[in-house]
């Protein structure tokens, strides 16, 4: 139960931890008047899944403390004053050089810390595709992505066609796709993996399915970063399986003019492509009410991807 201090802080008690949440009626999303309240509510409501997609993942979060339209800023380490209870993970920065840096990264386990970050305006939650071990060990991933991005001139129905190309290419491998219109303009894909090749052997893998696409589809697919040559097209994002990068969670909102969310998606959807759009946090609620987790297959292991 909740008790008002003022005008513009609450304690609320959630899952047992005491959490003082600050101007609740503040708007986050000004196009919609969406505030942080109705963004609290979304979260809460999606939470099993969201916080599926975050397990043992060190999160990276992009907030937004004046709204969309006021500036934002990315946050690695965890903030000061954060909660004895927050789990947290030290992880070298890659690339760095013998006197290493780290970083601290929270991990969340619960719906107490996804409001916790809520109430920050942490609207933005991303994540690798690689997990921590119980001790804090970084582990192989255990899931591919291929980021679907449009160009100038193309949209989401581009990025459908290309999605299902890559879907039936990587079926010839053994891996399922998962489809998520990204909250922004593009579509993700996920497949499970072994979880027993590292970061470098899926990159390479995601490179060459992503040129052997661009050579069969060269007027919809690039797979160079090049702005100059992404007009009309579709780029087929490999680099997201770099270790060190990191991809918006699935069910996490986005830091956009219209409160959407990163969706799930069925393939269904994706074979009417014209009808295709991003969805908002109130529909994502209430597809994930009516139809469940579309992504818990991806907790079951995938197979090995081939080397060459």
């Amino acid at each position: 139960m909740a008790r008002e201090h003022g005008t513009d802080e609450t304690v609320v008690d959630v899952e047992g931890r005491h959490l003082r949440l600050r101007r609740l009626e503040k708007v986050l999303y000004p196009a919609t008047g969406t505030t942080k309240a109705e963004v609290l509510a979304y979260v809460t409501a999606v939470a099993p899944a969201l916080l599926a997609q975050l397990h043992q993942r060190p999160l990276t979060r992009k907030r937004y403390p004046d709204g969309v339209t006021g500036g934002s800023f990315f946050e690695k380490n965890v903030p000061r004053g954060v909660p004895d209870w927050i789990r947290t993970v030290e992880i070298e920065v890659p690339g760095s050089t013998k006197d290493r840096e780290t970083v601290r990264y929270p991990l969340l386990d619960d719906l107490a810390g996804l409001v916790w970050l809520v109430n920050l305006a942490a609207l933005e939650l991303h994540v690798p595709q690689w997990r921590v071990g119980p001790r804090g060990g970084v582990r192989d991933p255990d899931r591919l992505v291929v980021d679907l991005d449009p160009g100038e001139g193309a949209g989401l129905a581009e990025c459908a066609e290309v999605a299902v190309a890559v879907r039936d290419r990587l079926a010839e491998d053994g891996l399922r796709c998962h489809p998520v219109t990204s909250g922004s303009k593009g579509v993700q894909l996920y497949a499970a993996v072994s979880g027993r090749q590292d970061a470098d052997v899926l990159r390479s893998y995601a490179h060459r399915i992503a040129e052997e696409m661009e050579r069969e589809r060269p007027r919809l697919v690039v797979s160079r970063m090049t702005k100059r040559l992404r007009g009309g097209k579709v780029l087929l994002d490999w680099s997201q399986n770099n270790s060190a990068k990191t991809t918006v969670a699935p069910y996490s909102p986005r830091g956009r003019h219209r409160p959407c969310a990163a969706a799930p998606r069925t393939w269904a959807e994706l074979d009417d492509p014209g009808s295709l759009r991003q969805l908002t946090l109130e529909e994502v609620a209430a597809r994930y009410a009516r139809d469940g987790d579309l992504l818990a297959p991806l907790a079951e292991p995938g197979p090995r991807v081939p080397t060459r």
